[in-house]
């Protein structure tokens, strides 16, 4: 696009350094505190199968869960099908367009159809409102995503479930260290899944946790992680969901910062929205009674166009933000058919998540702040109410 180009060329002060500064990087702890933990693992000789530092993992992020037990999993994926899986469900689960696409895929992959209700454009979670009027004689479920770790409209959609008899799954990937009503929001709905991927604020290079209320339920998730047998004794079909000593020493290594890393987060976070907040471009609403845990910084664009120029722009300067989500799912290309979500079908068009990560300088956010506000000009971009 040449006008991006164009706009790049006119920017004042372009980084010029061969800088390259990507949406994330990956928060790594003190190389030592990783080490230490690695020599209990080769003391123990144990890499996997539920070995001592995988508990251990799972003790300590009860508290950060809301639960007295959690699963820890080979990733976020493998949760959302475990979870699919360990409450039976078959037929329709009404979900969300506008999530990674692997909100959609676990329900494919487990032999459902996912059906899809249009967002709240305030939240960009799904709209309670346009749940109800999917539910049909073949809905087992609601599939519902915290984007960005904003909390959907969880009161609601509790209430909607239980007055419909349908089970609940909240996809919490990005709510890790997210509060909602005091409490975290990883416990809420039937089951609750989270991922650790290394982009997430907390992670364990590659994993996830599934958490539920149900002892019932946990069982046959822990079972279900595992083959579906205890021993010599096979209960249920089930699948490897397993995840190593290695990856759980990560996690334990990375565990005690977070406190930290959700404090520099609310700092970068403020400090974008300083940027935008006068010019109408800070986009998303966060709920009252909410502790957010600043996961992402979303922009909304006026049109496509728009939001290209900026981008080509960014990117001659070295600056890699993400269309972060596109397309909306209900325009995946392997779906035989999806209504219309034309409300997460505009915003994916024109969203862009600005880089976030531990040791982003607050000079470099002012500076990318700046080319945006910059680049866009008299055009403007609007908020949303």
């Amino acid at each position: 696009m040449q006008e991006g180009r164009h706009a790049a060329a006119a920017l004042n002060g372009p980084l010029g350094d061969g800088l390259q500064i990507h949406v994330t990087k990956c928060f790594l702890p003190p190389i030592g505190d990783y080490e230490r933990l690695l020599g209990q693992v080769w003391q123990s000789g144990q890499l996997t199968n539920n070995g001592e530092l995988v508990r251990r993992l799972e003790s300590s992020l009860a508290p950060w869960h809301g639960t007295k037990e959690v699963l820890f999993v080979g990733n976020g994926t493998i949760a959302l099908q475990l979870a699919i899986k360990a409450l039976d469900l078959t037929g329709e689960i009404i979900t969300t367009p506008f999530s990674y696409a692997a909100s959609t895929t676990a329900i494919l992959w487990e032999g459902c159809t996912p059906v899809f209700a249009d967002i709240d454009p305030r939240t960009f979670c799904i709209d309670p409102d346009k749940v109800v009027t999917k539910i049909g004689p073949r809905t087992s479920a609601i599939l519902a995503t915290h984007v960005y770790g904003v909390p959907c409209d969880v009161d609601r959609l509790e209430r909607i479930a239980e007055e419909h008899g349908l089970k609940l799954i909240f996809d919490a990937a990005h709510a890790f260290g997210t509060q909602f009503q005091g409490s975290s929001l990883l416990c809420r709905g039937d089951v609750s899944t989270c991922s650790f991927h290394a982009t997430k604020l907390f992670h364990t290079v590659e994993g996830g946790s599934v958490v539920t209320k149900d002892s019932l339920v946990m069982r046959r998730l822990r079972l279900m992680r595992a083959f579906g047998h205890m021993n010599d004794d096979h209960i249920l079909p089930g699948i490897n969901g397993k995840n190593s000593e290695f990856h759980a020493a990560m996690g334990l290594a990375v565990l005690p910062y977070m406190e930290g890393i959700l404090e520099r987060r609310a700092h970068q976070w403020t400090r974008y929205r300083g940027h935008f907040q006068d010019t109408g471009r800070s986009l998303i609403s966060i709920p009252s009674d909410t502790r957010y845990n600043h996961a992402y910084f979303p922009v909304l664009f006026n049109d496509e166009r728009q939001l290209g120029l900026v981008l080509e722009g960014l990117m001659a300067q070295g600056i890699y933000p993400r269309r972060y989500f596109y397309p909306s799912l209900s325009k995946l290309p392997y779906l035989r058919s999806a209504d219309a979500c034309p409300v997460a079908e505009d915003l994916a068009r024109r969203v862009l998540c600005l880089p976030m990560f531990h040791d982003l300088s607050d000079e470099l956010i002012d500076r990318i702040s700046e080319q945006i506000n910059q680049m866009c000009g008299a055009e403007g971009m609007p908020g949303v109410p």
